[in-house]
This record gives structure tokens, C-alpha cells and sequence, in this order.
């Protein structure tokens, strides 16, 4: 197993103004031993994707409250492929309703994760994937 450490960037795309859960995730996946990048509020696709690429990260984690979702997480899923990119796992959390899910998984994000999921389940599943080869970063 790599001593690498985990690089994840998470991001509050759009006009969502509420930070609070992606900054407890920060901490979160901080405490479990993982660098992490947080873009601030209210960030573009084309900035979220271009701070990826040049941070290097290994994982993107949207945070979203706003519903804007079904828009903004497929244009951050095409400039990824775009910027040849796609290896870069996304994953995402906030309110997405259920509906929904399959629809965000199809854009290619890997895992959602609703309001009440454990900081614990967040960092285990990010290890598992990045760790065990679930993402292909070089």
C-alpha cells in the first residue's frame, strides 16, 4: 500500500452559499490523514476542473445545497473529459434528491452521499477506491 498521501479537492460549485458540511468533511478527511484543497464558495465547472488538474488531486468531492446539480456536476464531468481528465473520480454530496442519483452517476459521479452519511463512510470509501486502484490516478 502507497504512504502517499490522499489529495482531494472539495468544491461548493454554483451559488450555494452554505459551507458548513463541506468544511466538517474537510476536517473530516484531514483528520483521516489526507491533503485537502478546498475551493471556497460559489466556484465555477471551469474553476473547480482547472484547480484539480493543478493541484494534482487524486479525488474531487462537490458539495452542493442549491439543486443545481442535474446542471453544474454533468459540465464538471465534461471538462474533465475535455481536459483529459476523466481519471479524476468525483464524488458528491448535499441535498440530491434519490431521484436523482442514477441520473449524476450516469454524468460519471462515482458516489453520492446524502445528509447523514458518516464523515467515517466518506473517508473509508475514499481510501478503498484511491488506495485498492478504484481510481486510476497517476
Amino acid at each position: 500500500m502507497s504512504t502517499k498521501k490522499i489529495r482531494v479537492l472539495v468544491a461548493k460549485p454554483g451559488l450555494d452559499g452554505h459551507d458548513r458540511g463541506a468544511k466538517v468533511i474537510c476536517r473530516a478527511l484531514r483528520d483521516a490523514g489526507m491533503e485537502v484543497i478546498y475551493t471556497g464558495l460559489r466556484r465555477t465547472p471551469e474553476e473547480i476542473v482547472n484547480a484539480a488538474i493543478q493541484e494534482d488531486v487524486d479525488l474531487i468531492g462537490l458539495s452542493i445545497l442549491s439543486g443545481a446539480h442535474p446542471i453544474l456536476f454533468p459540465k464538471i464531468m465534461k471538462l474533465l473529459r475535455d481536459k483529459g481528465a476523466e481519471d479524476i473520480p468525483v464524488i458528491a454530496g448535499g441535498i440530491i434528491p434519490e431521484k436523482d442519483i442514477p441520473r449524476m452517476k450516469k454524468a460519471g459521479i462515482r458516489e453520492i452521499f446524502l445528509p447523514g452519511t458518516s464523515t467515517e463512510d466518506i473517508v473509508q470509501w475514499i481510501e478503498r477506491q484511491i488506495r485498492k486502484g478504484g481510481a486510476k490516478r497517476k
